[in-house]
């Protein structure tokens, strides 16, 4: 059974600093992508950063130069460390897997990923 279970969420005041930690198991860890995304209320599912399997790394605008995504491949884990942290970061967190190859693309399409954890809230306080 593939899993991924994210942690690390939780309440911070704006500035502060978080990190996440994505576990998986149950997949060929170093054939995939991580991907983190976040969706807060109301608003539609964003991607904030991936690594790929040859340590590719991509960030989205929004928190590129205070998020780094770094893996762990001896622990099947992908940790995004955030810092920084503004009130508009509040989100809901979730790590994806997508299997590379087999003529997908790694990117921030959602679509793209076939795996899900069910997210960790991530809130920061004005």
């Amino acid at each position: 059974e593939v899993q991924l279970v994210e942690s690390g969420g939780g309440l911070v005041q704006a500035g502060g600093s978080l990190r996440l930690s994505c576990a998986a198991s149950g997949i060929t860890f170093d054939a995939y992508a991580i991907g983190w995304f976040r969706q807060a209320p109301g608003k539609e599912r964003e991607g904030v950063s991936y690594i790929s399997a040859d340590d590719g790394i991509y960030y989205a605008d929004s928190v590129k130069g205070r998020f780094t995504i770094s893996s762990d491949n001896s622990e099947n884990r992908v940790y995004l460390q955030m810092n920084s942290l503004k009130p508009e970061d509040t989100a809901v967190y979730y790590c994806a897997a997508l299997l590379e190859g087999w003529g997908k693309s790694v990117s921030m399409n959602a679509y793209d990923y076939d795996y899900w954890g069910r997210g960790t809230q991530v809130t920061v306080s004005s």
